[in-house]
């Protein structure tokens, strides 16, 4: 069996051509630089870029993978969570892709797939059960997965994720969008115990909040939305001169404070659970801090390519390979969803 499958969940479009042995014969992501200059993605423009984007990326990938149309076996597709315009140009494109052949369809969900990244042959792939953390720019969770086709939850973000706090805390320090990468090349340089942001270990060492202005419990759920602010509450009791000259301080301290919550919580969890076996997903795996120290807690560690933890379509396909295959035309009426449950 061989998958096409498509994901335009957010300012990525993407497609990929998978195996049923979880072999990756193609993987096309092309990112939109059109949202840099607003300091974040713009939903309209994002959906205007993949109706232009999404035919090439397609052929791209079928093209890369060495197939035809008529070789594809099944299709798939992200149907949420995500920005609504965004997923529907992706989910209208694979139906229509898979409708005049009558082939069988899998609506994927996006947090299975950066769970199911992990299932991809390429490298070691990594059997359940397990715990993954995920964290990106819209979604931070610790899913406890017990089998191929689900997982479930055992926290989440209340408000932010972590990679939006990422490129908040970025845009406030003046190193644009997207700044994950730019805030961790800044952070190399300065003390991440110069500054207790709310979460980072300082702060509970002085028996500070949450991130989220709550006392440290046992909950497994995120809180990055405090952090931002007390960054931007410090920076407005610092002078210009003064942020400028400990802007690495900065950068390290609030880093820090984010990998110390994902830390925490995933600690906190192999130990509620039993478990010893972790995975990573989303984009925030590329931050090589979080990679060391997570390397060092003393559970088996399995992180995919990180063209793998990014938004992607090949874990969407890897995902496809175990979820529910809906028959034509049953699938003709999906809608998207953009948070919270599948509509069933």
């Amino acid at each position: 069996m061989t998958v096409l499958a498509l994901e335009t969940s957010c300012d990525d479009t993407c497609a990929a051509v998978v195996e049923e042995d979880g072999r990756t014969l193609a993987n096309v992501i092309s990112s939109q630089r059109a949202h840099e200059r607003f300091g974040g993605v713009v939903p309209e423009i994002a959906s205007r870029h993949h109706l232009e984007l999404v035919n090439a990326i397609v052929d791209e990938a079928l093209d890369g993978a060495g197939v035809t149309l008529e070789q594809i076996d099944l299709v798939a597709a992200t149907q949420g969570p995500g920005l609504v315009g965004a997923l529907l140009v992706g989910l209208s494109t694979a139906k229509a892709l898979a409708a005049p052949r009558e082939l069988p369809f899998a609506a994927v969900d996006h947090l299975q797939g950066h769970v199911a990244a992990n299932f991809l042959a390429d490298g070691e792939a990594f059997e359940p059960p397990f715990l993954c953390l995920i964290a990106s720019g819209g979604h931070t969770l610790l899913a406890h997965v017990t089998a191929y086709d689900g997982f479930d939850v055992l926290g989440r973000t209340l408000d932010d994720a972590a990679g939006e706090a990422f490129d908040k805390g970025a845009r406030m320090l003046g190193l644009g969008y997207p700044g994950g990468a730019a805030l961790e090349r800044l952070a190399a340089g300065g003390d991440p115990q110069a500054f207790a942001f709310p979460g980072s270990t300082r702060e509970r060492a002085r028996g500070g909040r949450g991130a989220g202005g709550r006392a440290f419990a046992q909950s497994l759920d995120f809180s990055f939305a405090g952090l931002k602010t007390a960054l931007l509450y410090k920076l407005r009791e610092l002078s210009q001169a003064e942020a400028d000259s400990r802007s690495a301080d900065l950068a390290a301290s609030y880093q820090a404070a984010i990998l110390d919550t994902l830390i925490a919580r995933a600690e906190q969890a192999l130990e509620q659970t039993g478990m010893q076996r972790l995975a990573l997903g989303g984009g925030v795996a590329a931050n090589g801090e979080l990679r060391r120290r997570l390397a060092g807690i003393g559970a088996t560690l399995h992180i995919p390519a990180p063209a793998l933890c990014t938004d992607n379509a090949a874990m969407i396909a890897s995902a496809a390979r175990f979820g529910e295959r809906l028959p034509y035309p049953r699938y003709l009426g999906l809608d998207a969803y953009a948070t919270g449950e599948r509509p069933r």
